[in-house]
């Protein structure tokens, strides 16, 4: 649905002018640089009208630009009005939107951001690109514009329960994750490591809340100190577990509000110090804020780094990971039920069901197993074209009904106490095309490359992407995202730093054994379907024959436990290999569903089918 937003951005460039502000750049991100946002925070989405998760608006006084990745082209031009120019990053002679701006700044334009939404690396090279080409820099505006605009109607901020995630699920301890941050502390001689982002706080506490929907975490800062440990939070928002838990592990508590205020007397403190061999420098994560590196004093005064809980977080322990284990068993039978119950209402009982009335009976087959919490992002439930919009939401009451006669795509997942999941699969409950059959078959083999792939420890995601990709290169075919992203456990379903794509992050941070992420190759054509097959798989080491350089050597356990569409299988098109790895998988499957659906004919029947040898 397109949003009419000419009323807004008159009223947002009203205050501009009243600011000196020509040029005002509206990221999608809070203060936390979360990917997925609470409803007062969805400024981007507010003044735009695109509701993608990724993408930045830039706002003239006579233009507006929106810029977004390959994922949200499709979205993005169906849910832009006349008012706004798409920028489609990453295709070639199309600029970035630094670029834009920077391009929109000549002859001497000021450029104003809400420092809390942007990263200072980001903010100095921004700054630095803008002078370049004659404008007068970036200047941090304390007040966000865009709420001053939302006014009355914007939501209000979240406030949550928090509790706290027992060692049954978390495996470790918070006085063993504080005792290994400090020694990061003492490796970089810093004083203390300001903690900005949502995930780590909630991972680092062993607790979970829900100011976010779909993310278990709560709006929180931290410091840690050599010899203390401070949480910002409503402290509302803490019952006498949580409140005991922390104290028993020395961590004390203020308001949330309080954080840029303390950080500024630790900036001041550590100008004033006179003695020589204490540390005066504080760690951020290098997705920390601007306003926060101001709050701090600028460079001299603290470091960012890539985060140290962050890496951490990302190679879960051994309970994490049976964990992982455990709650994808109890999703592929939601799954299998669902699609089983799906084909039955498409084809035998000949329901019109839309793709909301679909997602809504996965949610409820989801929620009926055990420690289950709540979904892990929306469900992407897509019929026919609907499936080349990369991240589809459909909308209740103006989605497409399922067609039995084309592609239907599903892309879903859940947070269960013991772990987060997030699996994708693509069906037909008719009779699909040859040319359909193939492209998801060169979809698979990319699937099964990756998941069979054995590589050295030190290898990034960056070098393992095209191992997904090249059956489809063969062919002058790929697509337009990441091969797989890192989860969370009982968190955020993308985490870094880890990933597979050709993102420089990726580049920077090799795969280590405990890592959890997916691999998720697709195939798109606008207008017509969608493809995309995604398992996640734990990062493991395994034996070979030998040992080159004396490294270890590398691969993955697939933990998804849900079958491939055997009608869209291309057989003519697999290696022997391959087919055994199907036949393998399959097993498995069938395997951990023992019990799951004794007495449920339906379900028992599409599972044998699907899962019949090749």
């Amino acid at each position: 649905m397109t949003v009419n937003t000419t009323d807004r951005l008159a009223a947002l460039r009203s205050l501009m002018k009243e600011r000196n502000v020509d040029i005002y750049v509206v990221p999608s991100e809070d203060s936390h640089a979360s990917e997925y946002i609470a409803e007062c925070d969805a400024r981007r989405a507010f003044i735009s009208g695109f509701t993608g998760s990724a993408g930045t608006a830039v706002v003239t006084l006579d233009k507006a630009a929106l810029a977004t990745d390959g994922r949200y082209f499709n979205q993005a031009s169906k849910q832009l009005d006349e008012n706004w120019h798409l920028l489609k990053t990453g295709l070639q002679d199309v600029p970035t939107w630094q670029e834009w701006t920077a391009d929109e700044s000549a002859g001497g334009k000021s450029v104003g951001i809400d420092p809390t939404l942007i990263s200072p690396a980001v903010a100095d090279k921004l700054d630095g690109d803008i002078k370049k080409h004659g404008g007068a820099g970036l200047k941090a505006i304390n007040e966000n514009l865009v709420d001053l605009v939302w006014g009355d109607s914007r939501p209000p901020r979240p406030s949550e329960p928090v509790f706290l995630l027992g060692a049954k699920y978390s495996g470790k301890g918070t006085a063993e994750k504080l005792t290994n941050l400090r020694k990061e502390l003492e490796k970089k001689k810093a004083a203390a490591f300001v903690v900005s982002m949502l995930d780590e706080i909630a991972w680092l506490f062993n607790l979970r809340g829900n100011d976010i929907t779909y993310n278990p975490v709560f709006f929180s800062y931290a410091i840690v100190t050599k010899d203390s440990a401070t949480l910002y939070v409503d402290e509302s928002k803490l019952n006498d577990e949580v409140k005991q838990y922390l104290a028993e592990n020395g961590t004390g508590i203020k308001p949330y509000n309080d954080l840029f205020k303390d950080t500024e007397i630790l900036a001041n403190a550590a100008k004033s110090t006179s003695e020589p061999d204490k540390p005066t420098k504080y760690l951020v994560s290098n997705k920390a804020s601007w306003a926060l590196k101001l709050a701090l004093g600028g460079e001299k005064h603290m470091d960012e780094v890539r985060s140290p809980i962050g890496d951490a977080k990302a190679i879960k322990n051994e309970t994490e990971l049976e964990g992982m284990r455990r709650c994808h068993i109890r999703d592929g039978a939601a799954l299998i039920k669902y699609f089983a119950w799906l084909e039955d209402q498409l084809i035998n009982k000949k329901a019109k069901l839309d793709e909301v009335e679909a997602a809504d009976q996965l949610e409820q087959f989801r929620s009926e197993q055990a420690d289950f919490v709540g979904l892990s992002f929306d469900t992407i439930s897509s019929t026919g074209p609907n499936g080349a919009i990369i991240h589809y939401k459909p909308e209740r009451g103006a989605c497409s009904v399922i067609d039995p006669n084309a592609i239907y795509l599903c892309d879903s997942g859940a947070q269960f106490y013991d772990g987060t999941t997030d699996v994708t699969r693509t069906l037909h409950f008719g009779q699909p095309t040859d040319a359909e059959r193939k492209s998801y078959t060169l979809v698979l083999k990319g699937n099964i490359a990756l998941d069979t792939a054995v590589f050295p420890k030190g290898t990034s995601g960056f070098a393992l992407d095209a191992l997904a990709r090249q059956f489809l290169w063969k062919y002058g075919l790929d697509y337009r995202h990441g091969t797989g992203h890192g989860v969370g456990s009982f968190l955020n379903v993308h985490e870094g730093p880890i990933g597979i794509g050709t993102r420089k992050a990726y580049v920077d941070v090799p795969l280590a054994p405990g890592n959890v992420l997916s691999i998720e190759p697709g195939y798109y054509e606008d207008g017509n379907y969608g493809i995309r097959i995604e398992n996640l798989a734990i990062v493991r080491e395994v034996k070979t024959e030998h040992q080159f350089g004396d490294k270890p050597y590398l691969g993955f356990e697939h933990v998804t436990m849900v079958p491939y569409c055997r009608k869209l299988i291309d057989e003519s098109l697999l290696t022997q290999e391959e087919k055994d790895w199907l036949n393998k998988s399959n097993e498995e499957i069938r395997k951990n569903m023992a019990g799951y659906f004794d007495g449920d004919q339906l379900t028992t029947e599409w599972l044998l089918r699907e899962t019949s040898p090749f």
